[in-house]
């Protein structure tokens, strides 16, 4: 018989309440079990020690006769330093592939030549100030008469 750590939901519509317990895997969620060994409450704080309760020398029993924990129970043993829980999240996996990589180094190449032409023609603007042609000034004398 195969046997698993799992939740067996009990409580209210939207008022969740759940036991764990060890249960032949192939029974109902919430149908018979072999026995309780906690209970969960999602509904309250997460720093609440009420949270989940765990029978440890039932857990470590259980664990010892071969049965496998859920998921969800697999991390409040690994919280509660019963069984470690190797980590399920890939970091890798959000990593762009290589032609997005290309493409993004081609575009950031483009925009560095963008940004040091601005700054050629910005620095030549500065060393040669274009002169301006100076409008001829007519004496004042040449205007009264004229």
């Amino acid at each position: 018989m195969a046997i698993a750590l799992r939740l067996s939901r009990g409580g209210a519509k939207k008022r969740p309440y759940y036991r764990i317990v060890a249960a032949d895997s192939r029974s109902a969620r919430d149908g018979k079990y072999l026995e309780q060994v906690g209970t969960y409450n999602p509904l309250l704080a997460k720093d609440d020690e009420k949270r989940v309760q765990l029978n440890e020398d039932r857990v470590r029993y259980w664990l010892g006769v071969g049965a496998q924990a859920s998921d969800r129970v697999a991390r409040f043993l690994d919280a509660a330093g019963i069984k470690e829980r190797a980590a399920r999240n890939n970091p890798n996996k959000a990593e762009p592939g290589e032609k997005a990589k290309e493409r993004a180094e081609e575009k950031a190449a483009k925009v560095a030549e963008a940004e040091e032409a601005a700054k050629a023609a910005q620095a030549s603007a500065e060393e040669a100030p274009a002169e301006e042609p100076a409008a001829e000034e007519v004496p004042a004398e040449e205007k009264a008469e004229g």
